[in-house]
């Protein structure tokens, strides 16, 4: 395809590629390539108002509006979070708050090691010998701080 057809077929060309984007972005989902489809779109409907636009000035275009999407679509998701039935679902530490454990290793000057179900976590809280039961109240920096249940 030479550049005087592409700039003929400008509008249907950006199009197609709004087109593939948006289903780039159903079929892998990140909520970004949306925003891109969205500047395509754009540049597809200006070079169907100006159908002489050159190649350089669609990219152009096409680079201004996907930077412009990108900000507008991050301010709306800062402004209009995503509510979700689970948010600690990718947090397993915040999950653990409230759990009982059992020491491990007995917590001495404040440290120590409380199993988790079948593994072990580093833990801070009052001391405590080997098989007491202790309760998760907060996980700081991957170390989990108990108390007595």
């Amino acid at each position: 395809m030479t550049i005087t057809a592409l700039t003929a077929n400008a509008p249907v060309f950006w199009l197609l590629v709004a087109v593939m984007l948006a289903a780039a972005e159903l079929a892998v989902p990140g909520v970004f390539l949306v925003f891109l489809g969205v500047a395509a779109a754009i540049v597809s409907a200006a070079t169907y108002v100006f159908p002489d636009l050159p190649i350089a000035a669609q990219l152009g275009a096409f680079a201004m509006w996907s930077v412009v999407a990108v900000l507008i679509g991050r301010r709306w998701y800062m402004d209009y979070p995503v509510e979700t039935s689970d948010p600690l679902l990718n947090d397993r530490a915040a999950r653990l708050v409230g759990e009982t454990v059992t020491v491990a290793d007995p917590i001495v000057a404040g440290r120590g090691r409380v199993r988790v179900g079948d593994g072990e976590w580093p833990a801070s809280g009052p001391d405590a010998p080997a098989g007491a039961r202790m309760r998760i109240i907060s996980v700081a920096s991957g170390i989990l701080v108990v108390e007595p249940v």
